[in-house]
């Protein structure tokens, strides 16, 4: 972790010395005196400035992010010894969509806890599927990192409060700036967080209820009640404005859902109650229960995009500067809670208040498929790939990804016959194989695939033919 140095206030004075301390547990630096002459003085400032340089250079596995050109863009933030304030650096990293004039909104992808999510959360904003989300809206898409030592406590930046919600906004202004957009820090956000990510954008939605679109919640969600074995998590107050913004809950059945004991069990307990409190004053709130995994993201993009793309349709403004438009609630559906079947709000015999809250029919139907077996439909065939070239017998193209079920492979023809599949035998552990992989928290597999193939069978003075099909995750191929 990078370390900042505070402002120092020096004075040369002959008879004292300023020397450094380095406390390791707040990890901040600190100036004390003793006597000395004029010249050690001076050769004290030249450590401390020399010091500094190196103190706030990032580290690993921090300091090799993707690096960025437009349409991304990154701001990076050392951390801060002030009280209130992110202790931890933190990088932003925002991707524009090409041709937009003004931006609708922001789709923030926030990683979890620990020094694996952080650090994949430098490579969410080259998602592909979620970039199809944003462009639909003319949104961007803005992943952070937060740069937490291993076994820090995560409630540090996951707990808004402390100082990531101010960041967060300031990285919107600041990357506002970079790329011509400077609505991007006054239009609203559309949240989705795995983890102590789901806590942060829970958070998120207690204090900042008119800006957020929506909220999904994977895996973590902010608490209403002290809990008295993690007093460190620090309750949220729940405000009738929080009411009105759709979010669902996201856990894995596995996760105190059917298997009640392992490192995750508390995690059902906690979304439970949060149930209990948003529903039970009719907040707009459903839950999702991934049939198939623990607390990693499994397949839940499959219905988070989807769900998403229903709310910001209805949500956000026709005009800039205005305030998001109230979510339609005439066409809700409702399951009871752990259910698997949902129907027409009014066709359910229980409370509303002890039912699941889902926007619509369409989203009801994906919702059904999806906790049944996560194996949520699609019929439609992803985009075609794009300015397809051949130098050297290395063949590039550029491609988007299919709103609805990303992208899995590419297949390579020469001449009208399959030379190759990119990449060659995908796969992926925690769900459906895609094109640029998946880690623990929803994010393309590092490095970074690109979309290309060698041709090392193409013979020399002869004429090919390429053509490059796009495939989904549901097997539909491009046309």
């Amino acid at each position: 972790m990078g370390l900042s140095v505070p402002n120092l206030s020096l004075e040369a004075s002959p008879q004292r010395e300023t020397c450094l301390r380095i406390d390791p547990n707040h990890r901040y630096i600190d100036t004390w005196a003793s006597s000395i002459n004029p010249i050690k003085m001076r050769t004290s400032l030249l450590c401390l400035l020399t010091l500094n340089f190196c103190l706030t250079a990032q580290e690993a596995p921090y300091d090799k992010p993707p690096a960025v050109k437009p349409p991304y863009y990154r701001v990076r933030y050392e951390a801060s010894t002030k009280p209130g304030e992110l202790i931890f650096p933190v990088q932003y990293t925002v991707w524009i969509p090409n041709d937009v004039k003004t931006l609708r909104g922001v789709v923030v992808h926030q990683h979890g806890c620990g020094e694996g999510s952080c650090k994949s959360g430098q490579t969410g904003a080259f998602d592909l599927h979620w970039q199809a989300l944003a462009k639909k809206h003319d949104c961007a898409l803005l992943a952070p990192s937060y740069e937490q030592p291993q076994k820090a406590n995560c409630q540090m930046w996951c707990d808004p409060r402390n100082g990531s919600s101010a960041k967060f906004q300031k990285a919107l202004i600041d990357l506002g700036k970079q790329c011509a957009h400077p609505e991007l820090g006054t239009i609203p956000w559309a949240l989705w967080g795995h983890s102590g990510g789901g806590h942060w954008a829970g958070g998120m939605v207690m204090l900042h209820p008119k800006r957020v679109a929506a909220a999904w919640l994977r895996s973590g969600v902010p608490l209403f009640k002290a809990n008295p074995e993690r007093l460190v998590i620090k309750p949220h107050t729940l405000p009738k404005a929080a009411l009105n913004v759709p979010m669902m809950c996201n856990p894995g059945t596995k996760e105190g859902v059917t298997l009640k004991t392992g490192k995750f069990s508390k995690v059902w307990p906690a979304n439970e109650a949060f149930f209990q409190a948003v529903r039970g004053q009719r907040g707009l709130l459903g839950v999702a229960v991934d049939p198939l995994s623990a607390h990693e993201c499994g397949n839940q993009r499959y219905l988070a995009i989807p769900w998403l793309d229903a709310c910001l349709a209805a949500r956000l403004p026709a005009k800039p500067n205005q305030p998001l438009k109230p979510m339609p609630t005439d066409k809700a559906w409702l399951a009871p809670l752990l259910g698997k079947t949902a129907v027409p709000e009014g066709f359910l015999s229980i409370s509303p208040k002890r039912a699941i809250w889902l926007p619509n029919a369409k989203i009801a139907k994906l919702w059904m498929q999806y906790v049944k077996d996560t194996k949520v439909t699609d019929i439609t065939p992803p985009p075609a790939p794009s300015h397809i070239k051949i130098k050297n017998n290395v063949l590039t193209w550029k491609s988007e990804a299919d709103l609805e079920s990303g992208l899995a492979y590419f297949i390579v023809q020469r001449n009208g016959a399959t030379i190759a599949t990119v990449p060659k035998d995908p796969k992926n552990r925690f769900g459906r194989p895609l094109f640029q992989g998946l880690q623990y928290s929803d994010t393309p597999a590092a490095p970074l695939v690109a979309m290309q193939f060698s041709d090392t069978t193409a013979k020399a003075n002869t004429k090919y033919t390429y053509q490059v099909i796009a495939v989904n995750t549901a097997g539909l191929k491009s046309r």
